[in-house]
């Protein structure tokens, strides 16, 4: 899975990409990304019937004004794993950036403009190119989701049991 948003990852998607990266930043995204301009997924699911999937967990610093901004420019008919409008409503609700230091600038992409533009245009990536590469929508957890059973004695089988409610998603075979 690409990691990195050049022309050729992007694919068909290149235009939405670069929309909203001139929104967010006020820049024009370049041809090719630097080496050091990577994302890390948090997890890649392989399916028993082969399929792939990234799983995401979106912490509370992902729901901000510019996810606000990414969410509301995903093309018509994208396949997504979430209701973008709970997204939507979440990111909303919690459009006070917080501490923590998710503020400060992330060269290359973000030189001069706060984190939180550069995870919300990731997010986006990764929301919107598993598909195009035939891989499964990306499966994301947000933090409202689960706050209140990760201390709990039985927090795996909540977690599944989550899963499997949201997603018909039991039959993990391997996480990468």
């Amino acid at each position: 899975m690409t990691r990195r948003p050049g022309r050729s990852e992007c694919g068909d998607l290149r235009n939405t990409a670069c929309s909203v990266y001139r929104e967010l930043a006020s820049l024009e995204l370049p041809e090719v990304m630097p080496a050091r301009q990577r994302r890390s997924l948090d997890a890649v699911i392989e399916h028993k019937d082969g399929t792939l999937r990234v799983f995401e967990v979106d912490e509370a610093q992902h729901f901000d004004s510019h996810r606000a901004l990414t969410l509301e420019r995903y093309p018509r008919g994208t396949a997504l794993a979430f209701d973008s409008r709970v997204w939507h409503r979440w990111v909303i609700a919690s459009i006070k950036l917080r501490g923590g230091g998710w503020g400060r600038a992330k060269p290359p992409l973000f030189p001069r403009l706060v984190a939180v533009m550069q995870r919300a245009f990731r997010d986006m990536l990764a929301d919107l190119l598993p598909p195009s590469r035939g891989w499964s929508p990306t499966l994301p957890i947000a933090h409202f989701e689960v706050e209140e059973s990760l201390d709990a004695p039985d927090a795996e089988h909540k977690m599944r049991a989550l899963l499997k409610r949201k997603f018909g998603v039991e039959d993990l075979q391997a996480v990468r």
